[in-house]
């Protein structure tokens, strides 16, 4: 009876800590990067703008969540061997799964993993929250999403402090992206959106669609979406792509890459209030509770 007891405060002990660990907010934000079709150069300019990011002295983790085609480590030329699933399943630490690349940001592969989060006990969901807060010395921590407004999508649009929502100048490109965001404001107005016109043929061109994407959500959504800028039509884009290597790195001069730079540095000079900041513990268990709540359904 007292070895019993003796455990039971030793594991209550242990909760309150991990609690207290985990209500205490970094200062690392969080940012979603999504799309409403695939095929609009998401995951490559999601690689080149951690890239940029961290080129200004920041620290960069950079997770691949598209969960059906996860394509970072094609752009970067790698073979994650391990991925967030094994930490679940506590086969492993993250610190295990973490890879380091050249290009000075980490990336953590996220494959099924997240599909298991509201299978977790309440045990194994506060070590995979300690585990995460492993990044708390981040600055940023950046999810590249699949496409589209599938649940899993939305569930770490929802989650996130920020969220960027990348569209191309096509009418179809255009009309996924109103959906999408037509999506998050059925669940919330109040989330920081953010608006990035990919493959434009010139200036006009991007500021153009970003506007009418920009009237269009605030006069039938009532929703705030900020333009963020946009990224010049660009043949080395591709073909970076075809050599599994990032354009930002491989055409350092190239338009599409001084846009980039000029988006990170809207993104880094930004002032976001710290009350906005829920960092990776705020962001972690609001997708565990996306996912409960899905479960639910």
């Amino acid at each position: 009876m007292i070895r019993r007891l003796a455990v039971d405060q030793a594991a209550n002990l242990r909760r309150l800590v991990l609690e207290k660990k985990n209500d205490v907010p970094s200062s690392t934000r969080t940012i979603v990067i999504t799309s409403g079709k695939g095929g609009v150069g998401k995951t490559s300019l999601s690689v080149s703008l951690a890239i940029a990011l961290a080129e200004d002295g920041k620290s960069v983790t950079l997770v691949d969540a598209d969960l059906g085609l996860a394509n970072i480590n094609v752009i970067l030329g790698i073979i994650p061997k391990y991925n967030l699933y094994h930490v679940i399943k506590g086969k492993k630490r993250l610190k295990d799964i973490i890879i380091e690349v050249p290009e000075g940001i980490k990336i953590i592969a996220g494959a099924s993993g997240f599909h298991q989060l509201a299978n977790l006990e309440q045990k194994q969901r506060d070590e995979f929250i300690e585990a995460m807060n492993e990044l708390a010395s981040d600055d940023y921590l950046i999810i590249d999403t699949g496409a589209g407004i599938s649940q899993n999508v939305l569930s770490f649009v929802l989650a996130a402090d920020e969220v960027i929502v990348v569209t191309t100048p096509e009418p179809t490109a255009i009309t996924d992206a109103y959906g999408i965001i037509k999506a998050i404001a059925s669940q919330t107005t109040e989330k920081n959106i953010k608006l990035i016109v990919n493959k434009a043929q010139s200036v006009s061109e991007g500021k153009r669609v970003a506007q009418r994407v920009i009237n269009i959500a605030g006069q039938f959504l009532n929703i705030k979406v900020e333009d963020l800028g946009f990224i010049y039509e660009d043949p080395n884009v591709p073909k970076s792509v075809r050599n599994q290597k990032p354009f930002y790195v491989s055409y350092p001069k190239s338009k599409a890459s001084g846009c980039v730079k000029m988006i990170a540095d809207r993104i880094n000079n930004k002032e976001v209030s710290p009350e906005t900041i829920g960092g990776i513990g705020g962001f972690i268990k609001n997708l565990i509770g996306q996912s409960a709540n899905h479960k639910e359904d």
